[in-house]
């Protein structure tokens, strides 16, 4: 496999790591680190294919971008946390002093910090939504602001894999004066650090866009107490009607429509991010070096505010402010080494963390998606690699 890209030589540990995979099925990736302010890992190998460009098995190059899923959930919170650094958002304030609809449903003492914690209780739609409707900002907020919470708000833990986005996307539109989320985030977070990354993909990038589908080949699950597609599954079954179902399945289209080009320039922000690596390692590489939010802020990054049995997935998760947090124990959720790590995985194998405690931050992404739910084994062995160059 021809690893392309730039890379300090202290860093080959990483490259070797990242050829190994494509040695155990990857098929189009890319890995970026920021260390201490430097781009130190850019590369990236493989193929990629783009059914709606006329583009098979064509190279992965440095412009190719992917969508990295959930991933995107910690660019959302850090929109978030920039508003708060700047007093125009209040974490335990109600939503609805912002957005006076989103009382309705018994929500009005839901706080902003509640939903970037996963402990508002708004994990996933009672109401039916149609396929086309999650295409519809309007239609889906308006949808946000009417659902009731699942359960009491605070009084329980669980992670909102789509509606997270919707409501904390309108948050930043209707507090920030900007006249979309994705607009907010161009301005705010892209724009500054010269990155490519987009909710809602313009015209002109359409065709830099990597097809996602199944890893062809199964790999090994890390240690992960269950914390795969299969497990996930499995709990969806068990409850047609019950949260987790609603959360990936209402409507089926959030699970089946990520490769078409309504998904692609739709803002679904807690899902349908599309970025290069070096994207993601920027961004989280300017939180570990402390830029992008004051101090005091940054420090909400790393704060765990809920670790329990997750609802929703059934596994234990720590979240602080819109980020999870590393448990030491579990290769599949370990965010860094440091102890202020934090991050978020995508379905399927994308993540992206800072660890102000190593000044590293951490971007991967594929097009091959994997069966766990968290971090699976590809990323590992690149996180493993990059510790072990910096001294565990």
């Amino acid at each position: 496999m021809n690893v392309e890209g730039v890379w300090s030589p202290k860093w080959q540990p990483v490259v070797d790591a990242f050829a190994t995979n494509f040695a155990q099925g990857e098929q189009g990736a890319g890995v970026a680190l920021y260390h201490a302010g430097e781009l130190v890992v850019n590369i990236w190998a493989g193929e990629r294919s783009n059914r709606l460009a006329s583009v098979a098995n064509q190279p992965w190059d440095e412009h190719t971008i992917v969508n990295i899923f959930s991933t995107g959930k910690g660019l959302v919170a850090l929109c978030v946390l920039q508003l708060v650094a700047q007093g125009r958002l209040e974490l335990d304030a109600p939503i609805a002093r912002y957005w006076p609809e989103f009382a309705q449903g018994d929500k009005a003492a839901i706080t902003v910090r509640d939903v970037l914690s996963h402990r508002s209780g708004l994990s996933a739609f009672h109401q039916h939504i149609t396929d086309d409707q999650i295409f519809n900002w309007d239609a889906m907020t308006a949808a946000a602001a009417s659902e009731t919470p699942w359960w009491e708000p605070r009084s329980g833990q669980g992670y909102s894999p789509f509606m997270y986005g919707w409501i904390l996307g309108e948050l930043v539109r209707r507090v920030s004066g900007y006249a979309s989320f994705n607009d907010y985030f161009q301005a705010q977070v892209a724009a500054p650090l010269g990155v490519v990354c987009h909710f809602g993909v313009p015209d002109s990038a359409l065709s830099a866009i990597a097809d996602t589908g199944p890893l062809k080949r199964t790999m090994t699950v890390t240690e992960s107490n269950g914390a795969d597609s299969v497990a996930l599954g499995k709990l969806m079954k068990a409850d047609p009607r019950g949260v987790t179902n609603r959360a990936f399945c209402n409507p089926i289209s959030l699970m089946t429509a990520t490769n078409t080009q309504a998904w692609r320039q739709a803002q679904i922000p807690a899902a349908n991010a599309h970025a290069n690596a070096q994207a993601i390692a920027a961004i989280y590489g300017a939180l570990a070096n402390g830029e992008m939010l004051p101090p005091d802020v940054l420090a909400l990054c790393s704060q765990e505010q809920t670790f329990s049995q997750d609802q929703v997935l059934g596994l234990p998760l720590r979240f602080s402010h819109g980020f999870m947090l590393s448990q030491a124990n579990r290769p599949d959720c370990r965010y860094g080494r440091g102890e202020r790590a934090f991050g978020h995985p995508g379905a399927g194998g994308c993540v992206g963390f800072a660890d102000p405690d190593y000044q590293l931050g951490f971007g991967y992404v594929t097009s091959r998606m994997g069966q766990n739910i968290l971090i699976d084994e590809r990323a590992v062995r690149l996180i493993d690699a990059a510790y072990a160059v910096l001294g565990e």
